[in-house]
């Protein structure tokens, strides 16, 4: 894809920074939107469990429904802003979110809140990409688009806490459904308001890799559900096989596809460079450990220490603040010292902190917690401005969103599949502990005790999983990863009134 950006004429600079604030609002707050559904469904989980009547594996899907289609489809959802014009897929992503959202706050039964999250995750994979596309062919080179970055990143930032905080209250003052229907006036506010205040941009001619993004979706798809039932019907049952190896037969298909097409969705070449290919796989791992560690941790506090979803939600709250200040003071330092200490230095905190969290039992505190999640917020923050860098380092202008968009895809499918892996480690934990000790229940204090010690050993199981997989990321990082002193990012483009492809 090679795209030629046409700067805006001198004599109509000014005209065209005029409206810049109203488009930023619309653009910070769709991705926003997005990202706050990463977390707000979380804590909400034990109330839909409850309601839709979940099992333990099952309810993962809430969560990988929309990661995983949301990460999988990322690339495609790009490129159609690319093909068909970023305003117009920008109003389509954002109407199909906001629809999904509304279907899904309304769902009565488990099927029907998988599926409306699987929509939601489609709209998000189109909205989220034409938002940041959005940020170059509306603002300006110079400090107007670093600005728009800058509150564009905070956005991505603030949507994680604010999804916590947010989806506590909701479910505390009212039901678990308004952590989706929360979602609907937003929505359709920027829907109206897109058209009026975002400039309109010129498609070019292409094709979308469309049998690409299904077989790659489609493959990650049945590895997880591979995993997920894994627990229940057995390793070496016929379900689960068969969702291996039809896992593993559309993902060969897809590289097969991506190495043949003229316009592929995955461009192999980008793999090839040592730092870039190593950095999407210490994303990945670290997406894992995130989206596990908020998924298990939310149901500890609730329903081990019988939290509110408020409490717990404010409860992640030293989280985020670390993630954000530390990631500023990398910010400023990496291009004095380089990326590798922090990239080497992240990972290995996360690592340490999940291991931390691993010793949790059911008469631990919040005391407990609040270590854990400081060390994991501060190898967290550590390592975001240098994966970031190390993407788009090296990449010429025309890629770099690219390079960009598969960072976050890695961080979305590394979540999902993360998550699912976990699921299904707690779950086969869980499961052992019961059975080994069924025959000691007046000992143990009887069963619901019993319930308790076997889930949070499935937990702590979990986290040490993990763990390992941080473990992974800071080898990866140590040896992979060269790093060095990134120069400017190559996504500083000329401003735009129209956009030109060839």
């Amino acid at each position: 894809m090679s795209t030629t950006l046409a700067p805006v004429a001198p004599e109509r600079a000014s005209q065209h920074e005029r409206g810049l604030g109203p488009a930023l609002a619309v653009i910070a707050a769709a991705q926003l939107m997005v990202m706050l559904d990463l977390t707000i469904v979380n804590i909400a989980l034990p109330s839909i469990q409850r309601e839709l009547d979940f099992s333990s594996t099952s309810l993962t899907w809430v969560i990988d429904a929309y990661v995983l289609v949301f990460g999988g489809l990322l690339l495609l959802g790009g490129r159609t802003g690319d093909l068909f014009g970023r305003r117009r897929m920008f109003v389509v992503g954002v109407a199909l979110f906001t629809s999904a959202s509304l279907a899904g706050g309304l769902a009565s039964s488990q099927a029907w809140l998988i599926a409306a999250r699987a929509v939601q995750g489609a709209g998000a994979a189109i909205a989220s990409p034409t938002a940041l596309a959005l940020v170059a062919t509306t603002f300006p080179d110079g400090p107007a688009r670093h600005r728009a970055m800058a509150v564009y990143a905070g956005m991505s930032g603030a949507g994680g806490a604010l999804g916590l905080l947010l989806g506590g209250f909701l479910v505390d003052v009212s039901t678990w459904r308004w952590v989706l229907f929360v979602n609907v006036p937003i929505g359709a506010a920027l829907v109206a308001a897109a058209p009026f205040v975002l400039p309109r941009t010129v498609g070019r001619r292409g094709r979308l890799d469309v049998p690409g993004a299904l077989t790659a979706s489609g493959g990650m798809a049945l590895l997880v559900f591979g995993l997920v039932r894994a627990p229940d019907t057995g390793w070496s049952a016929t379900p689960t096989v068969a969702s291996f190896a039809g896992a593993a037969a559309l993902l060969a298909v897809f590289a097969v596809l991506e190495v043949k097409s003229s316009q592929p969705l995955l461009p192999l070449r980008f793999l090839r460079d040592r730092n870039r290919a190593g950095g999407y796989a210490v994303m990945l791992l670290l997406g894992a450990a995130m989206l596990s560690l908020i998924f298990f941790l939310t149901q500890f506090l609730q329903d081990v220490l019988h939290y509110s979803a408020l409490t717990a939600g404010l409860a992640y709250l030293p989280l985020p603040v670390v993630i954000g200040a530390t990631g500023l003071l990398v910010s400023r330092q990496v291009k004095r010292v380089g990326t590798r200490p922090f990239l080497t230095a992240g990972p290995l905190l996360v690592a340490g902190g999940l291991a931390w969290v691993s010793l949790l039992t059911g008469r631990s505190s919040y005391a407990d917690v609040l270590g854990p999640l400081l060390l994991v917020g501060l190898g967290m923050g550590l390592s975001f401005v240098p994966l970031t860098l190390n993407a788009v380092t090296g990449v010429g202008a025309h890629e770099s969103g690219l390079a960009s968009a598969l960072l976050n895809a890695a961080q979305q499918v590394g979540g999902s599949l993360g998550l699912a892996a976990l699921v299904t480690v707690a779950a086969t934990a869980t499961r052992d502990r019961l059975k080994v000790h069924s025959g000691t229940l007046e000992q143990l204090g009887g069963a619901r005790h019993l319930a308790v010690l076997a889930t949070v050993g499935g937990y702590q199981d979990a986290f040490r999983a993990g763990a390992a997989g941080a473990g992974l990321a800071f080898l990866l990082a140590l040896l992979v990863v060269r790093g060095g002193r990134p120069g400017l990012p190559a996504a500083s483009a000329p401003a735009l009134d129209t956009v030109h492809y060839s």
